[in-house]
């Protein structure tokens, strides 16, 4: 296993010839253009090919990523690429992308704000319209935020400790305890999915038809497709562990995967208090 640091010649890290880019940019192409075809309904040569291109659009790009990002491991495990200034690098790159990600739920927390403070806006007759000038919009069911969310938000909190406690171990050799804090993150950011998913099967409102249900699920649903992200990305760092990788000195994959889920936790934070407890104030609870 290579040092982060193991470099002869210099610290930087020039990437040597890939052809994954290229073919990532093609997989993306066939898979957008699918996407328009099925949506669409057009057909080419007299073929509803939607769906197939879309489908083979994402094995490609799904592909791709598993390929490059062996890549990176083996330029981290094996080469010895990924030296202290390299590190440096990735560390300002990963937190761009958090700062990137960070703006794009303020979109959808500014879109819950602006419907739910300005409810009743002189201008906006169609919102007027679909509130019937109160908030939650009259006749909305809502629901308990001390049932589910709150479950859930004992479940992502407690999965944050674990995650913590996985790199606390890491960094005091404690292979094991890695292994034991990654595993019992995954599985409840699994559980955490998995109430989600019930809750939303049972919602009293659709995201069609009703402005608290379109903020509402636009907010949490890709909330929830974050998590169900940082959940692959753990059982990543998992296997990796049980292959021998990370060092307490060297484990910038599964750093940033804890990064990446601390920032789930308190995006999770933000979206309990405001949605589903101040936002369903005064709303007529849901009950099943």
């Amino acid at each position: 296993m290579a040092d982060g640091h193991a470099k002869p010649n210099h610290d930087y890290h020039l990437v040597d010839p890939s052809p994954w880019p290229l073919v990532g940019s093609i997989a993306a192409f066939i898979t957008a253009v699918g996407a328009i075809m099925w949506m669409k309904g057009l057909s080419l040569l007299g073929l509803k090919m939607g769906g197939f291109l879309f489908g083979a659009g994402m094995i490609g790009i799904l592909y791709v990523m598993f390929v490059w990002w062996a890549d990176v491991i083996n330029e981290a495990e094996h080469k010895g690429d990924h030296t202290r200034v390299v590190q440096i690098s990735h560390r300002y790159g990963m937190i761009l992308f958090i700062a990137s990600e960070v703006m794009f739920f303020v979109a959808w927390f500014w879109a819950f704000f602006d419907a739910s403070l300005f409810y009743n806006e002189a201008g906006q007759y169609a919102r007027v319209e679909w509130s019937k000038g109160m908030w939650p919009p009259k006749g909305t069911e809502v629901f308990d935020p001390w049932h589910l969310p709150l479950l859930n938000t004992l479940i992502l909190l407690t999965s944050g400790t674990t995650v913590t406690w996985a790199h606390h171990a890491l960094l005091h050799g404690d292979r094991q305890g890695l292994k034991n804090g990654l595993i019992l993150t995954v599985l409840l950011g699994a559980v955490f999915t998995g109430v989600q998913a019930y809750e939303y099967a049972h919602a009293p409102f659709g995201f069609k038809g009703s402005l608290y249900g379109a903020t509402f699920f636009m907010a949490t649903g890709f909330h929830g497709f974050h998590v169900l992200v940082g959940t692959i990305f753990l059982l990543v760092c998992l296997i990796r562990a049980y292959k021998g990788h990370f060092t307490p000195t060297h484990h910038l994959g599964f750093e940033f995967a804890a990064w990446y889920w601390h920032f789930v936790d308190v995006v999770w934070l933000f979206l309990f208090a405001s949605i589903y407890v101040w936002g369903n104030h005064g709303g007529v609870i849901a009950v099943h």
